[in-house]
């Protein structure tokens, strides 16, 4: 089947195929330079924390939509067990977990989508085998994600609580936010998008937040995010673009353009919701973010603990 027209020439104007070499396998993590990274640190002034994760349990967003992809499932593999043969001795208890990796708050890897046989910087899709995983553009190529962060709040930016599911958000409500935040975009930015979604499910509503319509970003703000020079974007969503899609030709086409054209890493589940209450009543919408994913060899998406540091 071949792809729309309109859509192959977005993505052919928003790719980085080539910018940072042939060998490349983080794409746009390359601007986090070191400047990037004293801009992020320069925003701490409280030493204020937030954590922007989800819970990690059964009660985890997974509703079954994707197959595979379960809650974590905790056990116990040793309780006070004696290692000297006594309990006044050392003792130790020990667990293992079973998830999905991208089960809660989590990063894709650019190896997570591919069209036409590709993934990102044109390496073949069949770099990707049961044996070894992801062989190119896994997400342990990533290392470290820290650097300034900006909390684009879209639903306070245009008036509301929380947007409505199925709001498709374009270039302009990213203006908007940005507007509302008083800061300018530079290249290596990690951008935070707040639509409130995210509401549901810490009202225990999993289906109403994972399994129906979403708001979400439109295709058009890929070139937006490409004109800014945007090293990664997370929303506070399950899908992270608009659900349904825009069109009915496409599926999921805002990752095809992140993940496999602009080599752009994309995060999901983010809990934006005490970060957006400070940003609020403080007014300052800019951060140190640490959200470096855990280096698993060969995986297309890794969960993740980010802190935003004010």
């Amino acid at each position: 089947m071949s792809l729309p027209a309109d859509f192959v020439e977005l993505a052919e104007r928003v790719s980085n195929w080539g910018r940072w070499g042939d060998d490349d396998e983080i794409g746009t993590l390359n601007l986090i330079d070191a400047g990037a990274v004293r801009r992020g640190a320069a925003c701490v002034r409280t030493g204020e924390r937030f954590s922007l994760a989800v819970r990690l349990d059964q009660h985890s967003p997974q509703v079954g939509s994707v197959p595979g992809r379960v809650n974590p499932l905790h056990a116990m593999v040793a309780i006070n067990a004696e290692y000297t043969g006594s309990a006044d001795g050392f003792c130790t208890s020990d667990d293992i977990v079973t998830m999905g990796l991208q089960a809660g708050t989590h990063w894709d890897a650019l190896s997570h989508v591919s069209y036409g046989g590709r993934i990102y910087n044109g390496f073949p899709a069949s770099t990707i085998t049961a044996e070894r995983g992801a062989a190119r553009c896994g997400i342990a190529r990533v290392r470290t994600l820290t650097g300034r962060g900006i909390l684009l709040d879209v639903a306070r930016a245009l008036g509301r609580e929380r947007l409505e599911p199925g709001y498709g958000i374009t270039p302009g409500d990213l203006d908007a936010a940005v507007d509302l935040a008083r800061v300018t975009v530079e290249p290596g930015d990690v951008l935070l998008v707040r639509t409130g979604h995210i509401q549901l499910y810490l009202a225990r509503d999993r289906h109403a937040y994972a399994a129906g319509p979403q708001p979400g970003l439109t295709m058009a703000t890929a070139a937006w995010f490409r004109d800014h020079d945007v090293a990664a974007v997370a929303t506070d969503t399950f899908v992270f673009e608009v659900y349904p899609g825009e069109r009915d030709d496409l599926m999921l086409p805002v990752h095809l353009l992140h993940l496999r054209d602009m080599g752009m890493t994309q995060g999901q589940n983010f809990d934006l919701e005490a970060l957006g209450a400070h940003c609020h009543a403080d007014g300052v919408y800019e951060f140190l973010l640490e959200a470096s994913p855990l280096p698993f060899t060969g995986a297309v998406g890794s969960p993740v603990n980010p802190v935003a540091i004010k």
